[in-house]
């Protein structure tokens, strides 16, 4: 290969891997057509991008940038995998695709985050942590569970004093009822004591004899 020609790839390659700050190494040496092919749909599905280059011009291409790390001691030809939502989802993809039958030959050879280098190892732990998705899930619930909380308290005392205000009505209405059938057996009691008492203002029969 001319120096030109080993220019213009170094350029195409500096080009689709600029702004590419994470990205996953992986062996592909050994995938017939169809293999090759149906892997780059799988992961073109998630968003993921896959580029074969030789371990020189990528290492040209990549200097000076945060993935330039990942090319430290690699020999050969290898496939950089970038893209997907982060870090995670896309070591997770690459992981579930290389336990796949037909992809045996494709498997994570390291990579690089936040500027440092990772083993084929790390890869593999990295694919089992949370995805920004589901980090995002677990703080949302950690900020709101203080809210839900304060809002079962309050609803608690809420509750606690309406059931108060409830039992204080009851009682005061019960006292009410008391003192009315007391009003009402008094009035009882003078009813029945009236006949044998004389009514101001009117004469008694032994006085209207008297007076005949």
């Amino acid at each position: 290969m001319s120096k030109y020609v080993k220019d213009l790839v170094t350029e195409e390659i500096r080009q689709r891997l600029s702004g590419v700050h994470d990205a996953i190494l992986v062996s592909v040496v050994g995938l017939d057509a169809n293999a090759d092919n149906s892997l780059r749909a799988e992961l073109s599905s998630k968003d993921i991008n896959m580029l074969v280059v030789k371990k020189s011009l990528a290492a040209r291409a990549a200097g000076g940038t945060p993935i330039a790390p990942m090319f430290d001691g690699l020999t050969g030809a290898a496939a950089i995998c970038w893209g997907s939502e982060d870090i995670v989802s896309l070591a997770k993809e690459v992981v579930r695709l290389a336990k796949k039958d037909e992809y045996k030959a494709f498997e994570a050879r390291g990579g690089v985050l936040d500027g440092e280098p990772l083993t084929a190892e790390q890869v593999e732990q990295v694919s089992k942590w949370p995805t920004r998705e589901e980090q995002l899930s677990i703080l949302m619930g950690q900020v709101l569970a203080p809210g839900a909380t304060l809002v079962g308290q309050l609803t608690a005392v809420g509750g606690a004093l309406a059931s108060q205000i409830e039992q204080k009505g009851d009682k005061e209405s019960e006292e009410a009822g008391a003192a009315e059938e007391i009003v009402d057996k008094e009035e009882e009691k003078e009813q029945s004591e009236s006949p044998d008492r004389a009514v101001p203002g009117e004469a008694s029969a032994e006085d209207v004899t008297k007076d005949g």
